[in-house]
């Protein structure tokens, strides 16, 4: 039957099971999470890599008494959840698929949980698992489709806020000109770092805030207008400070702290958004 072994391996089983997993994940997967350092190193987009893995640790720690309580059923089930992730390995190595071969980390993880303790330990750990997808880069083909319509949006929103300040502006795609300089929105522009990193801060934000999955969803999907208006207003602030004061304000520590400036903006709108969810909806009146 592969639902379930049914009783526990012995202790000795079980630590032998660990250690052999532990060792071949170390073999099969040196590669991969190398790459995965170094894009976190290389790509800013990604940058919050680094932190993932500790907080997604903190999140099993926080576990440990229902871990502790919950039954051990080993399931063979999780070998063959093992045995499709590296699969899932090969067919990204050999058809150099760096997402397959990364997401295929979660799937082994998983499945390790569920061959060696069983369905109701992965069910207690299925949120940290999961949550180590953001440390994943996302395939550049889906990177390039999400970055370009965001240049767009943030261009025209720059563009009608800069009309609508009176200012002279005219908008070619994605470059804005103004009366004294030319302003591209560039990928890097586009707004999908703050996005990524926004989503990130809004899920651990909304964990430790809220303990209604509802809640904590509705902050993670927040996250994306969020970061599209704030980009927008990025741009269109950057333009108005390029108007007034010249080229040289939309280049260089302006342009970087401007970044900063507004990310801290995004977050106080999360801010302010998970307070009125508990306004709204208190705790105490959610059903149970």
């Amino acid at each position: 039957m592969i639902e379930a072994i049914g009783v526990a391996l012995p202790r000795r089983s079980r630590i032998a099971a660990v250690f052999l997993l532990l060792a071949s994940f170390a073999f099969s997967y040196y590669g991969v999470i190398a790459g995965l350092v170094n894009d976190w190193t290389i790509d800013e987009n990604y940058s919050h890599g680094f932190l993932i893995l500790p907080i997604a640790l903190y999140f099993v720690w926080e576990r440990r008494s229902r871990l502790a309580l919950a039954q051990l059923r080993p399931s063979l089930l999780g070998l063959v959840v093992i045995l499709g992730s590296i699969a899932m390995l090969l067919a990204g190595v050999l058809g150099s698929e760096l997402f397959l071969t990364r997401v295929s980390i979660l799937g082994t993880i998983a499945g390790a949980v569920l061959f060696i303790c069983g369905r109701h330990h992965l069910k207690i750990l299925i949120f940290p698992i999961s949550f180590l997808l953001l440390m994943i880069p996302i395939p550049a083909i889906i990177f390039n489709q999400i970055a370009f319509p965001l240049q767009l949006v943030a261009s025209r929103f720059g563009e009608l806020v800069l009309s609508g300040a009176g200012i002279p502006v005219l908008r070619e795609g994605n470059v804005i000109q103004l009366a004294n300089t030319s302003l591209e929105v560039a990928e890097a522009c586009s707004g999908i770092r703050s996005l990524i990193s926004l989503l990130t801060l809004g899920i651990i934000y909304g964990y430790f805030t809220d303990a209604r999955i509802w809640a904590r969803s509705a902050l993670a999907l927040a996250t994306i207008p969020v970061a599209i208006l704030a980009n927008g207003l990025r741009v269109a602030g950057t333009g108005v400070a390029a108007h007034r004061f010249g080229p040289e304000a939309a280049q260089g520590f302006f342009h970087t702290f401007s970044g900063w400036l507004i990310f801290v903006i995004a977050f106080l709108m999360l801010f302010v958004l998970q307070h009125l969810i508990q306004w709204l909806v208190p705790v105490s009146r959610r059903k149970t």
